[in-house]
Order: structure tokens, then C-alpha cells, then sequence
């Protein structure tokens, strides 16, 4: 059967010998054998048919050439390739903003540095000139008009991604998450103007991180006491975060950071007594009295009850295991088990916070480890939020050319494509509008966000060193640079929110209440409560360390 199937001219590989018996017919019928020339006589058209060996010949000389670029006829009209130059140059120029804007935002309190020279950002780079500037283009994928002139685009891009807030997004592949983050950065809602009363409520809280570290430097000379100073916009920061997590249905926030500002956040945001936190500097705490042990007064723990508008949360501040980053997966588990507890399968009610150093989260591996098991199945706590507080210095290094290989210190976060925000720490509004982002980004996708508060050190590592020595010209910046809380009572005095009298009110009824042992956190809930996940300590309060303990099973 193979046989009789091959000598058949069905068979496709005797097609080119049949072919050719064919051409040769068609030449000279007497060229080809008696059974053959019955055959093709049966077939033949009644048309006479050319022979086709010369077309196939031709076509396989033009399939060996090289192809050559077909030009116009004069006088055509040109291609739409050519028309759309421009507007292809103008959404080049719109994508080249949102990869790399973030680059030439202007985040530095200090400018230590130049800006570094992005050639993308610049019109003339896409071939766009002064004549484009007044033209109306497509806009493209940019939330806004759909047309507009070249010079609006360009002054709304600057706006967008080169003031005091720079983000980096454009690393993500999740197109949805991409897009989610454009329409909160470009759209209408993306700068609000803030109320007056979000304003003043800023302002307090600027005080109260302010003077609180006033009066420590005043009243405990020479004391350790890691301080806020340079970044006093974590404190607006945290209680925001607070305040809009309850509103999102959170129950509980657990936070973990090492010594720098932690005395602040103790008592400006967890309402520790002012007065349990000066015995501890006067070496009267009664714990370390009795049991002869005990943590320094930077690393303890304290949780606490916070009013929100959406219900009551619990901030717990767990104890820092003293080695930097290593209270991150401490925070990861606590975290997991809350969940756990409450079947909180993907995050909603209890949220994850950490706050960072910034030599500290590009140089410890463990900050590696953590981003690698956050969205592992076994091991994800819903997304954590990373604050870093970025004063450009880590101890005595601050040229990061001297501390790291990479522009930012937050690249390691790019392992899990997390959205990144940079935020200018002498722009409190614009700090209030990177963490609302940040917890809404979190919230809605369960995954890490970064915001890098990019700040300074006003004194040295723990007030007893003098950082001029060196960082001699940086500290010279520091010593002629206004505090914070100055900068934004001018801004508020010039807006007519606020007058001076009223700053100064301010500041002399929080020094009046940290003299008395106060507590002055805000929102704090101090009335009994039903607490279904409470959790009664009392039964480990005051113990000893050589006390006996059953350990049998």
C-alpha cells in the first residue's frame, strides 16, 4: 500500500516530477510518454494555459533579494506616521515624567545635592520646541482634558511628578495597580486643598513633636534620647495613619521601629504619661527599681486605646529587640497572629507599620528577607506600610556614595514592586498626602508601600556627639535651616488660617501639660470599653526574673 501510495501524484513529495512532465506537455506534447499525454489531454483546460516554470523561477529570484524601501510618489500625501511626529513625541514625554520624574522632585529639605540631569524631561529631548509649546495635543492616557496646549501638559507634569511628593510606580506590572496610582496622582482629586481645621490639626501636632523635644534637651541635658528633630512630620504622619485606618475598618495597628523618635511617638501619639517617662530619666521607674533589670526607656513597648471615626483602635508599640530591623518580622508575626485570631484571612483589621532608618533599610539583609516572604501564601500579613525616616545620614556617613550603590535607599523595596513614595519632611502637607495614598494603595491591593520621609538630623546620633565634626557642611546647612514647625506657621499665618497668638497659645498650653505629667497625646480612650480581644496582662505585671514557674506539661 506504501508503494502504490508513493508512485501515486497524490503523494505531495512527486508534485514538482508531475509539475514538470506538465511543463514539458505543454511545450511539446510529443516530449513526454503515450499514458501521460492521455492524462494531461483529460485535464486540460479549454483555455490554452501558459507554462509556469518561468513565474515560479521569478518569484524565487525575488524572495532571495533584499527588500527595498518603497519611496513615495511625488506629491502623495504623507503617512500618518509622519503627520502624528509630534504627538508621538508629546505622550513619549508624558511616560518619561511618570518613569522618572520622581528624579528631579525637589525632596531634599537641605539641597545638599544637585538634581540629578533627567535629558527625558526636557521637551527638546523629543524634538519638541518653543513653536509646540502653545499647540493642542492629545493628552493620551494623562487624567485630565483630553486635548491641550504642550505648555499645560508640561506645567501640570512638573506639578504632578516634580514637587515636594516623587513617586516611583512605573516598575509595577500589574496594570491595574498602575493605573490606580495615575488616577490618585494625576487626577482631580489628587492635591485637594486641605480644610482649615486638617491644617490647624497639622500645626498641633508639629508643635507637640517640636517642643517635646525642646523640653527634653532643656531639662535633661547630655541625655540619650534619640530625637525627632528634622523629622518632626512623623508625628502629623502617624496620627493621620491612625485616624484614617479606623475610618477603613481597621481594628488594630501594630507598630515596630527602632530608637530614633520613638520617645516622641511614645508620647505624642500612644499617650505614655509624660511623668512615668521622666522618672525613667531620673532613674526612678519603679519596674527597674524592683526587679534590678530592665530595657533601656528608647526600646520599650506600650499599646494603647485610640478614638477614631470609624471605632476604637488598638495601637500596640511592640518592644525593639535593640539589633536594627530585626523587630520586622517580630512586628510580621504579632501581626500574623492577630489576623490569625480574629479570621482576618486578608488583612482588613489588623495593619502592619514599620519605621525605618534609612542606612538601616539599605543595609540590613533581614529588610531583604521580610520583602520576600511578604506575599508568600504561608506567610502574608495583608501589605505592611514602610515609613522611612530618610535624614541622608546613617551615624556619621551621609554621602551615599559612601553607605550604598544605589540613588535611593529604597530600592530594595522594588524586589515586590512596591509603589515607593518620596516626600519632602519640610512639606507637612504633602507628608499627609503621601501616607493617605500609601494606606489606600494598602488597603485596596494588600500589598507593601514605602514612603520615604526625606528629612535631616538637627543634633547628632544621640545628642552627646557633635556631628559637625564630621559632617561639617552639612550641619552648617542644619544650624541656618528653619524648623518645620516655623516653616508651617508662616504658611498658615500667610493663608490667615492661624495668627501668632494662636501658635503661641499653642505651644504655651503643651509645655503647661508637660510640666504637670500630662498626657497629651490626642484621641486617646480611657474609658472602659467592651474589648473582645483583650488581653489581661496583670498576671505578668511586677514579677521577678528568679521567680519559680511551673514549666511541667
Amino acid at each position: 500500500m506504501k508503494d502504490l501510495y508513493e508512485s501515486s501524484y497524490l503523494y505531495s513529495a512527486n508534485a514538482p516530477f508531475v509539475e514538470a512532465r506538465y511543463a514539458d506537455y505543454l511545450r511539446d506534447p510529443g516530449s513526454v510518454g503515450e499514458d501521460w499525454r492521455d492524462f494531461f489531454r483529460q485535464m486540460q483546460a479549454p483555455e490554452a494555459e501558459p507554462d509556469h516554470t518561468m513565474i515560479r523561477e521569478e518569484f524565487a529570484r525575488l524572495a532571495r533579494q533584499p527588500r527595498a524601501p518603497q519611496l513615495a510618489a511625488a506629491g502623495a500625501t504623507p503617512s500618518a506616521s509622519c503627520v502624528d511626529a509630534k504627538q508621538v513625541a508629546v505622550l513619549q514625554l508624558i511616560n518619561a515624567y511618570r518613569f522618572r520624574g520622581h528624579q528631579n522632585a525637589d525632596l531634599d529639605p537641605l539641597h545638599l545635592r544637585e538634581k540629578i540631569l533627567v535629558p527625558e524631561l526636557h521637551p527638546a529631548f523629543h524634538k519638541l520646541d518653543d513653536d509646540d509649546m502653545d499647540r493642542v495635543f492629545n493628552t493620551g492616557s494623562l487624567v485630565g482634558p483630553e486635548r491641550a496646549p504642550l505648555r499645560d501638559i508640561l506645567r501640570s507634569l512638573r506639578r504632578i511628578y516634580c514637587g515636594h511628593l516623587g513617586v516611583e510606580y512605573m516598575h509595577i506590572t500589574d496594570t491595574q495597580e498602575k493605573r490606580w496610582l495615575q488616577q490618585r496622582l494625576e487626577g482631580p482629586e489628587a492635591d485637594p486643598l486641605l480644610a482649615e481645621n486638617k491644617q490647624r490639626e497639622i500645626m498641633e501636632r508639629i508643635v507637640a513633636a517640636s517642643e517635646f523635644e525642646k523640653y527634653l534637651h532643656t531639662r535633661y541635658v547630655g541625655q540619650k534620647r534619640f530625637s525627632l528633630e528634622g523629622a518632626e512630620c512623623l508625628i502629623p504622619l502617624l496620627h493621620q495613619l491612625v485616624q484614617q485606618a479606623g475610618e477603613q475598618g481597621v481594628s488594630e495597628v501594630v507598630l515596630g521601629m527602632a530608637h530614633r523618635g520613638r520617645l516622641n511617638v511614645l508620647t505624642n501619639i500612644l499617650g505614655k504619661a509624660p511623668a512615668s517617662l521622666f522618672e525613667e530619666f531620673e532613674g526612678k521607674s519603679a519596674g527597674a527599681a524592683k526587679n534590678g533589670s530592665g530595657d533601656v526607656k528608647y526600646h520599650q513597648g506600650f499599646s494603647s486605646d485610640i478614638r477614631t471615626s470609624g471605632g476604637i483602635v488598638h495601637f500596640a508599640l511592640l518592644f525593639n529587640p535593640s539589633h536594627l530591623e530585626i523587630v520586622d518580622p517580630v512586628v510580621g508575626g504579632s501581626v500574623r497572629a492577630r489576623q490569625h485570631r480574629r479570621k482576618d484571612t486578608l488583612g482588613n483589621s489588623v495593619l502592619p507599620v514599620l519605621i525605618h532608618g534609612d542606612a538601616a533599610f539599605s543595609g540590613q539583609g533581614v529588610v531583604m528577607e521580610n520583602f520576600n516572604m511578604s506575599q508568600a501564601r504561608g506567610f502574608s500579613i495583608g501589605g505592611t506600610v514602610h515609613i522611612i525616616i530618610n535624614n541622608q545620614i546613617g551615624f556619621t556617613t551621609s554621602n551615599p556614595l559612601d553607605s550604598r550603590s544605589t540613588t535611593y535607599c529604597t530600592e530594595v523595596a522594588r524586589m515586590i514592586q512596591a509603589p515607593i513614595l518620596h516626600v519632602n519632611g519640610d512639606d507637612p502637607e504633602a507628608v499627609a498626602r503621601a501616607i493617605r495614598i500609601a494606606l489606600d494603595f494598602r488597603m485596596v491591593y494588600h500589598k507593601d508601600v514605602v514612603v520615604d520621609l526625606v528629612c535631616y538630623r538637627r543634633h547628632g546620633h544621640s545628642e552627646a556627639d557633635e556631628p559637625a565634626a564630621t559632617q561639617p557642611m552639612m550641619y552648617k546647612k542644619i544650624r541656618h535651616h528653619a524648623r518645620v514647625g516655623q516653616l508651617y506657621a508662616d504658611l498658615l499665618v500667610d493663608q490667615g488660617v492661624m495668627t501668632e497668638d494662636d501658635i503661641d497659645a499653642l505651644t504655651r498650653h503643651y509645655r503647661e501639660r508637660l510640666d504637670a505629667g500630662e498626657t497629651v497625646a490626642p484621641c486617646i480612650a480611657t474609658e472602659a470599653f467592651d474589648k473582645p480581644y483583650w488581653v489581661d496582662w496583670r498576671p505578668y505585671l511586677d514579677g521577678r526574673w528568679d521567680e519559680d514557674v511551673d514549666t511541667r506539661i
